[in-house]
């Protein structure tokens, strides 16, 4: 008769997370890029090791406007607090790959040398979890790798976020494999397992937001004391869309986020100017465009959305940089959806400002 431990007994310590360094887990936490069309399509997130096989390792597929290459998008998050996660389960292998691989990574670790005491009885136990029906409170055993069901679900695996800085939080989900039969959700204490929202964060992390250049009139060199009128159109400011997703047999989601623009606000690069309005932040108008188009006429007027120049450049150029704000959101598999925090993202453009030179008669 398999064991029933009330807790997690050698598998709990240290030699844990040491011993699963050498197995199977190591495979979760890469990142490639497939082939595609438009932008950032074809991006994935891989959780396996790369087996060809009908039940082989699940692949994050990002779509939209995300980063070709995989890496992290230009959005800032206005919460400071805010992360994506660090790591995640999501579906790994089926029940017949995933003991070949296992079972062949465990025989390697026993006969490592010097893997003994507390080390060796940990892969032990490991073993006998997959193999003797081995279990603890909320975590059953297996037989043979649970090759009965091969086909019926998967077994689920971390994967590392290769984006998060911190190895500690990286490596955060160091539960042991686990199996999901297809349809059915995770068991509830595998809290980090791959979810719509999860996959809404991911998304976020790797979107890519246009760089948008303000229009100036003046356009780029301006006078001492003149207002520069600053606005942006509709046509050129509009939402932009980032999609991830995973689909294996009997398991799929997926998150969109989406991201709009709501606000500008202008930083004019020193200190001896004024902002218009007074806090530099233009608001989005009714027909989502912002600031108002200098016209013939307007020289005298003050814009709504703008900049006063009170000392020129001299030699060089202001760096007048351009932020814009913008308000992101969320709908997966479902129907679940909500808020993210608001993101940024901004540019500059070189102003030059010049003395109004008096000509004296």
């Amino acid at each position: 008769m398999p064991v029933k431990e009330a807790h997690r007994p050698i598998l709990a310590t240290a030699t844990l997370a040491l011993t699963l360094s050498t197995l199977v887990l190591t495979g979760p936490a890469y990142a490639s890029t497939g082939v595609g069309t438009g932008t950032g399509a074809g991006t994935e997130q891989s959780a396996g090791s790369g087996d060809k096989s009908i039940y082989a390792a699940a692949s994050i597929q990002y779509s939209g406007a995300v980063t070709k290459d995989g890496s992290t998008g230009n959005v800032t998050s206005s919460d400071v607090n805010w992360t994506p996660p660090p790591c995640w389960y999501a579906p790994y292998l089926g029940a017949k790959d995933f003991k070949k691989k296992m079972s062949g990574e465990i025989e390697s670790a026993k006969n490592t040398p010097g893997m003994g005491g507390t080390a060796g009885a940990a892969i032990g136990e490991m073993q006998r979890h997959y193999e003797d029906e081995y279990g603890w409170t909320n975590t059953p055993g297996y037989k043979d790798y649970n090759v009965e069901n091969d086909g019926k679900g998967m077994f689920w695996a971390a994967v590392e976020n290769p984006d998060e800085p911190d190895i500690l939080k990286r490596s955060s989900c160091n539960d042991l494999p686990f199996w999901v039969d297809n349809g059915k959700a995770p068991p509830a204490q595998y809290e980090e397992a791959v979810k719509p929202e999860i996959l809404a964060a991911l998304a976020y992390q790797r979107m890519q937001l246009p760089d948008t250049k303000v229009t100036l009139a003046p356009e780029a060199t301006t006078k001492v004391n003149l207002p520069t009128w600053a606005w942006l159109d509709k046509a050129v400011f509009s939402e932009v869309q980032a999609t991830a997703a995973i689909d294996v047999p009997g398991f799929g989601i997926q998150a969109t986020t989406t991201a709009k623009p709501v606000a500008l606000k202008l930083e004019p690069g020193t200190a001896d100017a004024e902002t218009f309005p007074a806090s530099g932040e233009c608001a989005m108008n009714a027909d989502n465009s912002i600031g108002e188009a200098y016209a013939k006429g307007d020289a005298d007027k003050t814009p709504p959305c703008g900049i006063r120049y009170l000392h020129s450049s001299g030699d060089g150029v202001f760096k007048l940089r351009a932020t814009i704000t913008w308000k992101v959101s969320w709908t997966g598999t479902g129907g679940a959806g909500g808020d993210l925090p608001d993101g940024t993202f901004g540019t500059t453009q070189d102003i030059t400002v010049q003395e109004i030179q008096a000509v004296n008669r």
